[in-house]
């Protein structure tokens, strides 16, 4: 009898958890991103020549990271050369850095860059494709430059009439959006788009939205096929199996990335030339703070990093939440313990944020609540055109 009971609680309770809260049993199963289903692309690559745009994030987590490139291989897909971003297909070129052509040593396949002078496919290096595959693990800000490289291959492959499929991942700061817009005129490859510095969208819905919105040249659209990631939404943490880039190291440097990059803008080090870089902030200068660090020359993450070799003072960001959502905290910190005012900035500022109007805004004292009110609006437009183009 007591064994009967005992065999029925058990019952009882298995019942209720994967039933009483289906929550629960869906957080269980594995997170696949579009790579990882194979049987919804294959099908579209048969016969096809196909070009692909990846780097050391196009892997397959649920395949013991076995590369993108040497499964479509595998499987008899035409791939006939890879495309590269900043950084190179295997992840160690700095930022900034040149990025050559080359020969893929494990598959023999031509690497084309799309960094430097040849962002953009040119008419002749697509010429012999059919269809161009993009899959890039991206972080989900505008200046992460890995969504520029899409919106030109886009552009590309719309101009020369070529089909586009989206392998989408998760992004590991989806879960909201924040900063102040791109202000027409400050276009770059840091920020192309009309979007927030934090845009909340993965690789593939942004797509949608640059066709939806026509932000191609010329209001040209693109064959598009957009591969979802499944069990995923925009409110799970997810931890990134591989760096996203060599200054990317950990998951909380991308949960501050959003925040320590606008350091890329001053004269303040973000800690590039460390092993924990955009965790931490600092400059040659006690009153900046009691936290030291002294950047070095790093062969695969900095090779000549800001402030070389000068001991930095400053904060360090490491004991910060995985929370953590993007903050003007360190910035204004840093400004007004540096006394320096307009030569705490550099050129690139105003570009790396999208907009003149927050230096001035800090220029003039303004708080940072007081600086957030002035994106509201232009927040609350984005997010409602956002919504059409939403999959998760």
């Amino acid at each position: 009898m007591k064994q009967t009971k005992n065999s029925f609680l058990i019952y009882f309770l298995v019942f209720s958890l994967f039933h009483c809260h289906p929550k629960l049993s869906e957080a269980q199963q594995p997170i696949l991103t579009g790579a990882e289903q194979s049987e919804l692309y294959l099908p579209l690559l048969e016969g096809k020549r196909v070009g692909f745009v990846g780097n050391q994030t196009s892997i397959m987590p649920q395949s013991a990271n076995k590369h993108v490139v040497d499964f479509l291989l595998e499987k008899g897909v035409q791939v006939k050369k890879v495309f590269v971003p900043e950084h190179g297909f295997r992840g160690t070129a700095d930022a900034g850095e040149k990025v050559d052509n080359s020969i893929d040593q494990r598959t023999g396949l031509p690497i084309v860059s799309l960094y430097g002078n040849n962002k953009k496919p040119s008419a002749a290096q697509i010429a012999d494709l059919d269809v161009v595959i993009f899959d890039l693990q991206d972080v989900g800000t505008r200046f992460f430059t890995y969504i520029s490289t899409m919106h030109y291959v886009m552009e590309a492959c719309a101009e020369q009439g070529k089909k586009v499929i989206i392998f989408d991942r998760p992004n590991p700061n989806g879960g909201y959006i924040d900063g102040p817009m791109l202000k027409p005129g400050f276009e770059s490859f840091v920020g192309m788009h009309n979007i927030p510095i934090v845009h909340g969208l993965t690789v593939g819905e942004l797509a949608k939205m640059i066709n939806g919105e026509k932000w191609l040249k010329g209001g040209l659209t693109v064959d598009l096929e957009v591969i979802p990631v499944t069990n995923w939404n925009r409110q799970m943490a997810y931890s990134l199996p591989v760096k996203p880039s060599p200054n990317l190291p950990t998951d909380l440097a991308i949960k501050l990335y959003p925040s320590t990059c606008l350091f890329e803008g001053t004269v303040v080090s973000l800690g590039r030339g460390t092993y924990f870089p955009f965790q931490v902030y600092g400059y040659p200068d006690p009153k900046f703070g009691d936290f030291q660090f002294t950047p070095v020359s790093i062969d695969g993450m900095s090779k000549t990093p800001p402030l070389q070799d000068k001991l930095c003072y400053g904060r360090d960001l490491r004991g910060e939440s995985m929370d953590h959502q993007f903050t003007l905290e360190y910035l204004l910190e840093a400004y007004y313990k540096s006394g320096m005012r307009e030569k705490f900035f550099n050129n690139y500022f105003n570009t790396l944020v999208g907009t003149d109007e927050l230096k001035k805004q800090i220029l003039a004292g303004k708080s940072e609540s007081e600086i957030r009110e002035s994106w509201k609006a232009g927040l609350k437009e984005f997010e409602g055109k956002r919504e059409k183009y939403l999959i998760y």
